[in-house]
């Protein structure tokens, strides 16, 4: 059962207690990988080890995303200049928001936590402040959401999740409209057992990078 349409978050109150366990033991037991990851991150590039960007949750709330910083500073500069120079890369970054060689990541270490994920363990403190679930849709931007056409409603009827069935069905392999008719699929027919599927599945693919960019 779902809660399309209604004014409480999908899942209910069983997903919600479930995210906020989860995300507990999940914050208690990356703590050490989080600490090794801020220094390692601070050694190699200037700037915060955090990053934090706007996205859309439940009912069209914008909240700040949480990871850890695997891009460089001057990120947007170097979007921008590289589009400009690649004819190529900008149609794959307009079809898929995402780049399968992007200059913007930072050296050894961005490159390994956004293959593992690893770069998405401060999100679990975004599930403990009820911005997040720890399974749903990708959480989005408001311009993403408005292209969402008639799956926005199906995307702002629940909490956007640190992982979700888009993680574990080819993440950066898939085009954007079809992570919109993923997420609205998950919506559809939600279940706890199937999030407990996805978590099985993403754990799989946080150690073989399968779909990584």
């Amino acid at each position: 059962m779902n809660n399309i349409g209604t004014s409480q978050p999908l899942g209910g109150a069983i997903k919600r207690n479930f995210d906020i366990l989860f995300a507990i033991i999940a914050i208690t037991a990356s703590f050490g990988i989080v600490i090794i990851s801020v220094v390692w991150i601070k050694v190699v590039s200037r700037g915060p080890a955090f990053f934090v960007h706007y996205r859309i949750g439940f009912g069209g709330e914008e909240f700040p995303c949480l990871k850890l910083r695997t891009m460089t500073v001057d990120a947007d500069e170097r979007l921008k200049a590289h589009l400009a120079a690649n004819p190529r890369d900008r149609k794959e970054f307009e079809e898929h928001q995402k780049l399968t060689h992007d200059p913007r990541i930072v050296p050894g270490i961005g490159k390994f936590l956004r293959t593992t994920s690893l770069d998405e363990l401060p999100q679990f403190l975004n599930v403990l402040l009820g911005h997040m679930s720890i399974v749903g849709p990708r959480p989005v931007t408001a311009a993403e959401v408005d292209r969402y056409g008639i799956h926005r409603a199906t995307y702002l009827a629940t909490r956007p999740g640190v992982t979700g069935l888009w993680q574990v069905s080819g993440r950066n392999a898939l085009s954007f409209e079809e992570r919109v008719e993923i997420d609205s699929e998950y919506v559809k027919n939600w279940s706890m057992g199937r999030d407990a599927k996805i978590i099985l599945k993403t754990i799989k693919v946080v150690f073989t990078g399968e779909g990584a960019c």
